[in-house]
């Protein structure tokens, strides 16, 4: 007699329910599982990334079924697989997640979090004169900007004799919810001005001023991750990411841009995003990346510090903040964005920023969007570039501010670097890039914010500036090429001294001899004594100036193990500053002049 081994269809509904209670009596792996997603609900459904020790397989039937290890066919739907972090995106209840902690082949599970763009003239300010006289103008170099997107310009196209060609050679969206590639919001298109415009709409006898990109015949590869609203999450920037190593031999993509970021809630080693930009570094692409923009945040005592975003804390990529150009060419007398976000980073403490660039009130290229319909008064009036022009708005040019210009002001830089020494490693970029940044500053400024009429002052240390403002010219006239990794140090802090002293990855280049010693690439005055020392009492202003007016308080934000702001964030579940501007809804409040 044959027997049909087969279940029934109510006996497949009896194991499937069998398998949820048991998944639910479970106890869950914490050190797995992301603070947000500790004591879930069971039947709570949560749209997350796993990431597992070896590259992913998937069965078929769109269920996490058949994954590495033999994993369970647990309640949920496969949305995405993410290789380059060997992950999935997947929509999981509450007690499939506890059961996939508990798997030995699962490394960490993180909510699919949200990123957004990191808002706040800059080529004097950096020497780009000197490269483009030289004849570096980013030819050749792919830059990737991960953004809102890029539309079509006029100061995006090179005209030749017989036709016209784009500077975006590639165009490729990643938001589920549309299906075009063109910027929607406003972001992704300044972003590339900044990198890549070539003043067209600003050249000639009509105009004395001409707004140009750092790299202005470089060729922009255009990923679209955030929607209309400049928002977007970490999947999205993951598979651009991705795409951009997978590209980068066809496009000679040596330069990665991203303008947006989240708050850090684990270590950057757990982090998927920071594992994606690491991925892209080790592939041989620079990765610049906003430090942010929370440096005035003083909720937790610490004055702005301990305030750098996601992916900015990741040590190998090169982090920008912002500095103030002040209407001036000459950079002897800018300032830094009080806005501009400071290290050491939560958690990990690593020192960032690694250097800093022009990033407030910075003029590029605008397009009908959201960010435009806000703040229709951020288009620069015609008079302030068209020989006797009229006060009405310009419909080309557009006044944004924030780490996200600085990022793409630095991104500009690196091409005009790698055009004319493609033999450099990211690393060796990176180094170059601090080592000869230039170091003279004040030893404070301030500014009052005049909404709140709250006064914010900023100190020129090196979890504020780095190892300094970027200089494209000394950079293209140094010759020193670093032979090992330039990962950024860690910050240690001594409670018994109230010292904070700089530790070094064993590959890391900085203090391998002379030529790269930290006084090198930091400048002599970020140390206050001879231990090496790069904070401490005795330091510009005292502890309190750094941590706080509340030292305690200050310093269990900073050095506390959790992160800055708790498992919630300070911004919130939703975007980094949702949809309004970095101080609200008032245009006047959002640069500093």
């Amino acid at each position: 007699m044959h027997h049909d081994l087969r279940y029934p269809s109510y006996m497949k509904k009896l194991i499937a329910v069998f398998l949820i209670l048991l998944s639910a009596l479970a106890v869950a792996d914490d050190s797995k599982l992301a603070p947000e997603l500790r004591g879930l609900p069971p039947d709570a459904k949560t749209r997350v990334i796993v990431q597992y020790n070896q590259p992913v397989t998937v069965s078929s039937g769109g269920l996490l079924g058949g994954l590495v290890g033999g994993v369970l066919n647990l309640v949920g739907n496969l949305l995405q697989v993410l290789p380059l972090v060997n992950g999935v995106v997947a929509d999981l209840t509450g007690g499939s997640i506890v059961s996939l902690s508990n798997q030995p082949d699962v490394v960490y599970i993180s909510p699919d979090r949200p990123l957004v763009t990191l808002l706040s003239n800059a080529a004097p300010a950096i020497n780009a004169p000197y490269a483009w006289s030289a004849g570096y103008t980013g030819t050749g170099v792919g830059v990737a900007v991960v953004d809102s997107g890029i539309s079509n310009v006029p100061d995006l196209r090179s005209t030749g004799l017989l036709f016209s060609t784009s500077d975006v050679v590639y165009n490729q969206n990643f938001v589920p919810t549309s299906t075009t590639s063109a910027d929607q919001y406003g972001h992704g298109t300044h972003i590339a001005g900044l990198i890549s415009g070539n003043g067209t709409s600003s050249t000639g006898s009509s105009y004395y001023r001409t707004f140009k990109g750092i790299a202005p015949n470089s060729k922009l590869i255009n990923f679209r991750v955030l929607d209309a609203n400049g928002n977007g999450t970490d999947s999205q920037v993951i598979a651009a990411i991705g795409q951009a190593i997978a590209l980068k031999s066809q496009y000679n993509i040596r330069v990665l841009n991203l303008s947006l970021g989240r708050p850090i809630i684990e270590s950057y080693r757990l982090d998927p995003l920071c594992r994606a930009v690491e991925a892209a570094w080790k592939s041989g692409i620079v990765v610049v990346v906003a430090a942010g923009n929370q440096g005035r945040d003083n909720s937790a005592g610490n004055n702005g510090y301990g305030t750098i975003s996601s992916p900015g804390n990741d040590p190998y990529v090169i982090t920008v903040g912002a500095m103030k150009p002040m209407g001036t060419p000459q950079r002897t007398d800018d300032l830094i964005a009080s806005y501009s976000s400071k290290g050491p980073t939560a958690i990990d403490h690593i020192v960032k920023p690694d250097v800093v660039a022009p990033g407030n009130l910075l003029v590029s290229l605008g397009i009908p969007g959201t960010l435009s319909s806000e703040y229709p008064v951020n288009w620069v009036p015609l008079s302030y570039y068209v020989r006797n022009g009229s006060s009405a708005p310009s419909n080309t040019y557009f006044t944004l501010n924030g780490t996200s210009m600085a990022a793409g002001v630095v991104s500009g830089a690196v091409a005009d670097l790698l055009q004319a020494r493609p033999y450099l490693t990211p690393d060796q970029v990176k180094a170059r890039l601090m080592k000869t940044a230039y170091k003279r500053f004040p030893q404070s400024s301030s500014v009052t914010d005049p909404i709140n009429g709250v006064t914010y002052t900023s100190y020129y240390d090196i979890f504020t500036v780095g190892a300094g403002y970027v200089d494209l010219a000394a950079a293209l006239s140094n010759n020193d090429v670093a032979t090992g990794t330039a990962m950024s140090p860690t910050a240690s802090y001594d409670s018994s001294s109230g010292n904070v002293y700089l530790v070094k990855d064993d590959s890391a280049v900085w203090g391998t001899s002379a030529v790269w010693g930290t006084s090198a690439v930091w400048g002599t005055s970020e140390f206050v004594n001879s231990d090496s020392a790069v904070w401490g009492t005795n330091a510009i202003s005292g502890a309190s100036a750094v941590w706080g007016t509340n030292t305690d308080s200050g310093l269990s934000a900073v050095w506390g193990t959790s992160a800055v702001w708790g498992t919630s964030a300070v911004w919130g579940t939703s975007a980094v500053w949702g949809t309004s501007a970095v101080w609200g809804t008032s245009t006047t409040g959002v640069g500093e002049n």
